[in-house]
C-alpha cells in the first residue's frame, strides 16, 4: 500500500571521491545520534565497508540503496523500510554526485538517488587547494541538473582562518549557504588498504575512537542546527516501504507470503552465515529476506570457530578480506573440515567473492576449504564494475535464467574462473562464463542484492529446509 512517507532527510555529496564524504557523513550521523535522535544510515552504491562506520556511529544497519542493481523503483521503498521509526536519515553518496554506472547516464549516481527520495543535498568540497575557484565548482554542480537541490556546502581540509575567510566571501558571493567548515585532522582518518577503508570489524575500538573524533570534529565545525533545518524541508515521499515479508509475496496473485512452513510443520531451518573480520560483507536485507522465508539465521566466524553452528542446514558465505586472512583461516583446519563435508554431503552453500576463495583448493598457497577444483591468489590487477548476469545452472540459489545485476569487487584471481557448470554468464559490459554450481554449492565472484529478486533467498531457505 503506497503511504505517504515523512522524514528529516539529506544526501552527504561531493564533487569526486576522495573530497570526505565518509568523514563528514560518518561523523554527522554520529553527532546526532549523540543528540538523542534516532539516526537512520545509508550509503548509495554496492560498498560494504563504509555501512560499517555508519552501523557504528548510530547503532543502527547501515543499508545500502543502489539504483543499478535493485533499479530506481526500489531505491524509495528500501530507504523507507530503513528509515521507519526514526528522526532524521543521512544518505552517504558515492564517488562525485553526477558519476554513476559507466555508460549509462544517471543510473546509479548519488544524483539519481538523492533526485528519487526528492532529498536536499550537502556537497562536500575538499577545498585544500583552491579559494574563490571554489564557487565556480559549487555553481557548475548547482546548476548542472535543476532536479537536484542543493542546499549547502561543508568545507574541508581548511587550512587557516584567512583561507576559511576566502572561501566563505566566494559562496557568499554566489549565493550558496556554507554549514560547515572542517579543518585539516589526520587523526580522525581511518586507515586504507587495496579495496579501501579498512572494515569496522577488524579495527573495532579504533573504530570507536575514530568515530567518536569524527563526532567531535564535526560538532565543532558544521552548524547542526542549520543543517536539520534543511532536513527538514524535504517533502513527502509517496512508496510503499518495502518488507521482506511483502517482497515474499507471489507475484502471480495469491494470497500470502511465501514462508516454507506453516506454524507447527517443525524446527526452522538454520542458515548459518559467515562473519568475524575476514567476512565482512554483507546487505541486511538479505538475512532479513532469510528469516521471513522461515530460516533461522546465525552467524559465526571462520577465524575461531571449530565447527559450524549446531544443526546448520545451509551455508551462506559472503564477502571479505579472506587474502589478509588466509594463514589463519587455514590454521583452522577443523571448520575448513567441516565446511567440505558439509558441501560434500549436499548441503546448500551460497558463496560471494571472499566465500568463493575460502572454498577454493588454496588461497596464496595456503589451505582453504577444497570444495571446488580451483586455486586462488592475489592479483596486481583491480576487478570492478557493475555486472548484468543470467544463471547458467539450476543451483540451490537460482534456476537457470534467472536475470540479476550485481557488482565486482576484488583484487585477486581464481584458476579456472569457472567450472563445468558456471554460476553466472555475464551478458554486460562483456560475455563470459564465471563462478561455480556443484550439487548444492552456489560459488561465484558475482555481489548480488537479493531484494532485487527476492526469489533466490526463496529459493535458497527452500534448499535448506530440504537439507533438514
Amino acid at each position: 500500500m503506497v503511504t505517504s512517507f515523512r522524514i528529516p532527510r539529506l544526501v552527504i555529496a561531493a564533487p569526486s571521491s576522495g573530497s570526505g564524504k565518509t568523514t563528514v557523513a560518518t561523523g554527522l550521523m554520529a553527532a546526532f545520534t549523540e543528540r538523542g535522535l534516532a539516526v537512520s544510515p545509508h550509503k548509495a552504491g554496492p560498498d560494504y565497508i563504509d555501512p560499517g562506520y555508519h552501523a557504528l556511529a548510530t547503532g543502527r544497519p547501515g543499508r545500502n540503496l543502489d539504483a543499478f542493481m535493485c533499479g530506481p523503483d526500489l531505491v524509495a521503498p528500501l530507504f523507507a523500510h530503513g528509515a521507519a521509526g526514526c528522526d532524521l536519515a543521512l544518505v552517504e553518496g558515492v564517488m562525485g554526485l553526477y558519476d554513476g554506472a559507466a555508460g549509462r547516464g544517471e543510473l546509479a549516481s548519488t544524483a539519481q538517488v538523492a533526485k528519487l527520495l526528492r532529498a536536499p543535498v550537502v556537497l562536500v568540497v575538499d577545498a585544500s587547494s583552491q579559494s574563490r575557484s571554489v564557487a565556480a565548482l559549487v555553481h557548475g554542480f548547482a546548476s548542472f541538473d535543476p532536479q537536484v537541490r542543493l542546499g549547502g556546502v561543508i568545507l574541508n581540509k581548511v587550512g587557516s582562518d584567512r583561507h576559511e575567510a576566502m572561501l566563505r566571501e566566494a559562496l557568499e558571493e554566489a549565493g550558496m549557504p556554507v554549514l560547515g567548515v572542517l579543518r585539516r585532522a589526520p587523526q580522525v582518518a581511518a586507515p586504507s588498504r587495496h579495496l579501501g577503508l579498512v572494515p569496522v570489524a577488524e579495527r573495532r575500538s579504533d573504530a570507536v575512537s575514530s568515530v567518536s573524533a569524527l563526532a567531535d570534529q564535526v560538532r565543532a565545525g558544521c552548524d547542526l542546527e542549520a543543517l536539520m533545518a534543511l532536513a527538514r524541508t524535504a517533502p513527502a515521499l509517496e512508496c510503499e516501504p518495502w518488507s521482506p515479508q511483502g517482497a515474499l509475496v507471489p507475484r502471480d496473485g495469491h494470497d500470502g507470503p511465501q514462508a516454507l512452513d506453516a506454524p507447527g510443520a517443525g524446527p526452522r531451518p538454520v542458515i548459518a552465515v559467515a562473519g568475524g573480520p575476514a567476512f565482512t560483507f554483507s546487505y541486511a536485507e538479505h538475512a532479513e529476506l532469510l528469516s521471513a522465508a522461515g530460516a533461522e539465521v546465525v552467524t559465526f566466524d571462520p577465524l575461531r570457530d571449530e565447527a559450524l553452528p549446531d544443526t546448520t542446514t545451509g551455508l551462506v558465505i559472503g564477502g571479505g578480506f579472506p587474502e589478509v586472512y588466509a594463514p589463519e583461516l587455514a590454521a583452522n583446519a577443523p571448520l575448513r573440515e567441516a565446511v567440505a563435508a558439509f558441501a560434500a554431503a549436499g548441503g546448500p552453500v551460497a558463496a560471494e567473492c571472499a566465500g568463493l576463495l575460502y572454498l577454493a583448493r588454496s588461497l596464496d598457497g595456503k589451505p582453504m576449504c577444497g570444495v571446488l577444483d580451483a586455486d586462488a591468489r592475489m592479483s596486481e590487477r583491480l576487478t570492478l564494475g557493475y555486472r548484468e548476469a543470467v544463471a547458467v545452472s539450476d543451483s540451490a540459489l537460482a534456476v537457470a535464467g534467472t536475470r540479476l545485476r550485481g557488482h565486482e569487487f576484488h583484487r585477486t584471481v581464481i584458476e579456472p574462473g569457472a567450472g563445468s557448470a558456471p554460476a553466472w554468464g555475464f551478458t554486460h559490459p562483456e560475455r563470459r562464463v564465471e563462478g561455480f554450481v556443484r550439487q548444492g554449492v552456489h560459488a561465484s565472484y558475482l555481489h548480488t542484492h537479493w531484494a532485487a529478486e527476492p526469489s533466490v533467498a526463496l529459493r535458497f531457505a527452500r534448499s535448506a529446509a530440504r537439507a533438514r
